[in-house]
């Protein structure tokens, strides 16, 4: 379903960065340059590489329209380039004169985000050219950042593990420790998940880190609401420091890259599609084109590959009764092996086959059963296994039920009647908020973090879209 049909070689040094248009692939390094390619055929440009640059280059990105390509360098400058005749348009020299790591434009191309090593972040004008707003985070480096697909705020991460949400106007929203030895990559899904209406807007957010791991979580945006940034759930089949993440453009697949190995995960069932291991050494970064089935890698063993992919795979648009066949209860054997490698539980895939577990299976499994029947005889085990299976058929009951995922109260999983705000920024039952700080639980049932205070918020905003969602659904 998915093939290596060409790799480029053409880079001295670790390949940092690549970037995908629609008509073009743009690729940075640590050898100083940036190569930009025809996607029609992998042909190298004329008037490439682009060199000015005097250290490494960290990160490309092209524009919305492709015809400019921003590059960001050691050096302290962001370049912005002439796609075309390959021209300097501008340097724009981050203020501080700290090496910078990652750049990105605005949807709408107004704006590009600079962020630096010493914690800074600007925002340019992509017309003017000139500094429009500048801000840091606490600690550490810069060192990712994504645009939310509406534009209305952006998020950067850092190198000692924080995700910091910043507006259209470059005013700090939120920030959060997501990963605990430092953040690498972040990227937006371009798709609203659903429930989203009239100003009330959610979207998927991918992060990845050092510790190994990537987490999915959901971010709502509005003018009356304001900003909440909800944890959704954690990928774990990483055995090793997970350097970048990506979504396709119509947000079905998340790919991700670690040492020697791609993951490409199908964002409905969080199940791994595919594991590409072409590269020998650690994958730094990977990019989807905009409007064909191509995905770019590139890794510290100076090479990029381009993969294709199968006209069949799920990131095509599929009928309903095609999408009911990613249901749990129907899997087969071999999607439970799938599943079980992508929780970190690949020592159970012989266990399981020998006892022929398919989906159905798989979801009535219990404590018992994991013991008797299966033999598994670690305690640990078991409880994670069984953990994993909960969290299983709670995604089952909410894709069953239809129910938009942000719905449905944190602590009960159950569509809310009275949702309120916790003062961790987190929305929840009424009742089941109460009943968890009456019982001594000064902690945020989400982040585990002391709450600064057992105030409670209506969340009228919610309840009304909560309200209009029963009206067109429950008829």
């Amino acid at each position: 379903m998915v093939k290596l049909i060409h790799t480029l070689a053409d880079h001295g040094d670790d390949v940092n960065c690549c970037a995908v248009s629609s008509s073009l692939l743009a690729t940075c390094s640590l050898d100083k340059t940036i190569r930009l390619y025809s996607l029609s055929d992998f042909t190298e440009l004329p008037h490439s590489p682009l060199k000015f640059h005097t250290y490494a280059v960290h990160c490309c990105c092209f524009s919305p329209s492709g015809h400019i390509l921003a590059s960001c360098s050691t050096d302290g400058t962001t370049v912005l380039w002439n796609t075309q005749n390959g021209e300097t348009l501008a340097v724009m020299e981050q203020p501080s004169g700290s090496p910078v790591r990652v750049c990105r434009f605005s949807p709408d191309s107004t704006c590009l985000v600079s962020g630096a090593a010493d914690g800074t972040v600007v925002l340019w004008n992509a017309q003017s050219y000139k500094l429009y707003r500048c801000g840091s985070v606490k600690d550490g480096s810069l060192v990712a950042c994504a645009f939310s697909p509406n534009g209305d705020l952006f998020v950067t991460g850092s190198s000692c593990g924080d995700l910091t949400v910043w507006d259209d106007k470059m005013r700090c929203l939120h920030s959060e420790k997501a990963h605990d030895l430092g953040i690498t990559c972040c990227d937006f899904s371009s798709q609203p998940v659903s429930g989203g209406e009239q100003g009330l807007q959610f979207f998927r957010l991918a992060s990845c880190g050092q510790d190994c791991q990537i987490k999915i979580w959901v971010v709502s945006f509005t003018h009356i609401l304001g900003f909440e940034l909800k944890y959704k759930s954690t990928l774990s089949g990483h055995c090793a420091p997970v350097l970048a993440c990506a979504f396709s453009h119509n947000g079905q697949m998340l790919v991700s890259g670690n040492y020697k190995a791609v993951f490409i995960v199908f964002q409905n069932t969080e199940n791994v599609l595919h594991t590409l291991t072409q590269h020998t050494r650690y994958v730094t970064t990977c990019a989807f084109a905009p409007n064909i089935l191509l995905l770019a890698t590139g890794s510290m063993d100076k090479t990029v590959n381009i993969w294709q992919f199968d006209l069949e795979t799920p990131c095509q648009a599929r009928s309903t009764e095609e999408e009911t066949k990613q249901f749990p209860e129907d899997w087969s054997e071999d999607d439970v092996s799938v599943w079980l490698c992508a929780q970190g539980l690949n020592d159970l895939v012989g266990i399981f086959k020998m006892n022929n577990i398919d989906g159905r299976e798989l979801l009535n499994l219990t404590k018992e059963s994991l013991a008797d029947d299966l033999k598994i005889e670690s305690l640990g085990l078991r409880s994670k296994v069984l953990r994993k299976i909960e969290e299983l058929r709670t995604e089952v009951k909410t894709l069953s039920s239809g129910i938009p995922d942000e719905f449905l109260c944190p602590i009960t999983r159950e569509l809310m009647k009275d949702p309120v705000i916790a003062t961790d920024g987190y929305s929840y039952e009424k009742e089941a908020m109460e009943n968890w700080i009456s019982k001594k639980k000064r902690t945020s049932p989400m982040t585990n973090l002391v709450l600064s205070s057992v105030v409670l918020t209506p969340n009228r905003t919610l309840k009304m879209a909560i309200s209009r969602w029963l009206e067109t659904h429950q008829k």
